[in-house]
């Protein structure tokens, strides 16, 4: 085994081992009286750190993952919020930086020996840092401010082997994120991987969704200016972190991100024929002038015929209460596992109704308790919700789709962000109205 690949692997066999001896030391406390909430806070916080550090540390797939299960903060309970949101802050918007010789070198091998002549200047130092690249800032030859994306050197080899080594440690990370489903989200973040390798690829899709959204009064998508298999140049906006706006935003720019960040993935299946599917708050950033900036489109869902009817429906169903048409639909979308014979419809009602709770009054308030709810309900293993969850099943075809509704709305529930949801999917989303 290579000795970068053995010290990446040690790293994350690591994380497990910490856990385990954490337990054994929160077993000796409960012994000896401190109270069992106490310790159980004590012990979430610590595993928190150490994960996300290791993750931080590693980047490639393993920061991925972080960077994915990130947006999920706010379903953790608020006693043991704060660590895992400093920890997680940082996992969204940087890296460990490679060094100015390292970047050099990839530039020649992309752009050809004389890439400096392509700029007027290039700064050596990284803006920003991603899970399997950095960001430059830079002046292109025409005078244009552009970032330059530059992707690690070995980044494919640690993305694949860190998100192999990370599915072998799956039920321990379901602890930091009660009721979410994390095997399926590694699974995903694997399948997807060698999309988001080739920065052509995100060109291509960059480039789709800036000429939709050109001149567009909410929503500015950064032009591609050049790209090649590991570096993407496009223009240079600035603007305000949501992960800032998370913060200590005023609850105008709160409600206002909130918005556009809900009407951008709900619109851009019908303009643009494609889902953005890497939620998560370095991917945003709000403008001086007031738009929701979108960068990072390595990965996206392509929906051509913009979001799914059936999904609409469903919705529709579960807010109508007609819980044996909404059992009938989920299985004809195979959302239902084919052993699943005794489902009982209201069983199932009673499991969703609760998620379509945005779409009941004409706005409604995200809020981190309101998430933690949801997560303790579907994660209580003592519950009927639980039972009827562990018999549904997720299409691959709503792979992507759940995953950036649940990641955008752990975004809106950060925000505490008060918006009309129920007017935008009866704007965008086909079947809701029906």
């Amino acid at each position: 085994m290579p000795r970068k690949t053995a010290a990446r692997t040690a790293r994350l066999a690591s994380i497990p081992l910490g856990v385990a001896g954490r337990a054994v030391g929160g077993w000796g406390k409960r012994l000896v009286g401190q109270n069992a909430e106490q310790v159980n806070a004590e012990l979430s916080a610590r595993t928190a750190e150490q994960l996300f550090a290791v993750l931080g540390q590693l980047k490639g797939g393993a920061m991925k993952f972080g960077q994915a299960l990130s947006v999920f903060e706010a379903a953790v309970p608020n006693e043991m919020a704060e660590p895992y949101r400093e920890a997680l802050t940082k996992l969204q918007s940087a890296a460990p930086p490679m060094s100015s010789q390292t970047t050099r070198r990839v530039l020649a091998e992309q752009l050809g020996r004389s890439w400096q002549d392509r700029f007027s200047s290039f700064e050596d130092e990284p803006a920003a840092a991603a899970s399997i690249g950095q960001v430059h800032r830079a002046v292109w030859h025409d005078g244009r401010e552009v970032a330059v994306k530059v992707q690690y050197p070995g980044a494919d080899q640690a993305l694949l082997s860190d998100l192999r080594q990370l599915q072998r440690f799956s039920r321990l990370f379901q602890m930091l994120v009660p009721g979410t489903e994390v095997k399926p989200l590694l699974q995903e973040l694997t399948d997807r991987m060698s999309e988001e390798l080739d920065y052509r690829s995100e060109a291509a899709n960059q480039r789709a969704f800036a000429k939709e959204f050109a001149g567009d009064p909410h929503v500015i998508v950064p032009r591609v200016v050049a790209s090649a298999p590991k570096v993407l140049v496009s223009e240079w906006v600035d603007g305000r972190s949501l992960a800032s706006v998370i913060r200590d935003g005023s609850r105008a720019e709160r409600d206002r991100a909130g918005y556009l960040l809900a009407e951008f993935h709900y619109s851009s299946p019908a303009r643009a024929g494609m889902l953005h599917s890497d939620p998560h708050p370095g991917n945003f950033m709000l403008t001086e002038d007031g738009r929701l900036c979108v960068i990072d489109f390595g990965a996206v869902a392509h929906l051509p015929q913009g979001l799914p009817e059936a999904h609409g429906r469903m919705v529709r169903l579960a807010l109508d209460g007609d819980s044996d048409a909404l059992l009938t639909l989920l299985r004809e979308e195979h959302f239902v596992r084919p052993d699943q014979r005794d489902l009982e419809a209201e069983h199932v009602y009673t499991y969703l109704a609760p998620f379509v709770e945005p779409v009941r009054t004409e706005t409604f308030h995200f809020t981190r308790r309101w998430m933690q709810k949801q997560a303790m309900r579907v994660g209580d293993v003592r519950s009927q919700d639980f039972r009827t969850g562990r018999s549904l099943n997720l299409p691959p075809q709503y792979l992507l789709l759940h995953r950036v509704l649940g990641g955008s709305t752990g975004i809106l529930c950060q925000l505490d962000a008060e918006l009309p949801v129920r007017a935008l999917l009866t704007r965008w989303q086909p079947g809701f109205t029906t």
